[in-house]
């Protein structure tokens, strides 16, 4: 395994006491109305298609931050070998029950163990948002170490300049987490810095539900000869 030092997010207990709040209300949501399910959002899902296509075949895919596992569904039904995994004890709970042929662990973006060239994907897909900003960027580069040369990368993120600090949540549950936002200049060069070739953009206007969001499929260079 290769070893790589990523900071401890000073909030992450809190965020992984909300998210647990929220979990079942969340995963109850997703189920009665579509909320979260791409297959509701044609240019998500034309999105998470692509990465799919490209992926396939390349090696095994992970979804970091999977809450109830409805894109590790969706992959897994694409034919991917794909397991999901989140900071939320909770959220994985349902994940299980919801999806019980997928394979799902609790565990947190800043400390997997992730071997060099081992994943030919792995997605943040509305879940790299709470990561604070200093170490986002870590994190990134620990998930460029894990590709394969070919591997990509996918993200979808909340879109703007002024962080939002979200005290309820999905039926008025108390919580309490930070929602960074990014503008694409910010985003895409981290993306880059971490050793991975940004190939695709999208960017979501805001609607009646959610503000603008932003879609990133990167690449993991070859290695020089």
């Amino acid at each position: 395994m290769t070893t790589h030092h990523i900071d401890r997010p000073a909030d992450l207990d809190t965020v992984r006491d909300s998210y647990d709040r929220v979990a079942d209300n969340y995963a109850h949501m997703v189920v009665t109305t579509g909320v979260g399910d791409i297959r509701c959002h044609p240019w998500l899902k034309a999105s998470v298609d692509a990465f799919a296509d490209t992926v396939c075949g390349v090696g095994p895919v992970l979804d970091v931050g999977c809450g109830p596992g409805t894109v590790t569904a969706y992959l897994a039904e694409r034919g991917l070998d794909v397991s999901g995994v989140d900071l939320s004890p909770g959220m994985i709970e349902n994940a299980r029950r919801l999806h019980p042929q997928c394979r799902f662990d609790v565990a947190s973006a800043t400390e997997l163990d992730l071997a060099e060239g081992s994943l030919g994907g792995i997605l943040g897909w509305w879940s790299l948002f709470n990561l604070p900003r200093e170490v986002l960027p870590q994190v990134l580069t620990h998930f460029a170490r894990a590709l394969k040369p070919g591997g990509h990368f996918i993200t979808a993120t909340h879109m703007g300049d002024e962080d939002a600090v979200r005290t309820e949540a999905y039926g008025g549950v108390p919580v309490h987490w930070t929602t960074h936002k990014w503008q694409p200049a910010q985003l895409v060069p981290l993306i880059e810095r971490a050793g991975l070739r940004p190939v695709a953009e999208l960017r979501i206007p805001a609607d009646g539900q959610s503000g603008p969001g932003l879609v990133v499929m990167a690449e993991k260079k070859e290695s020089p000869s």
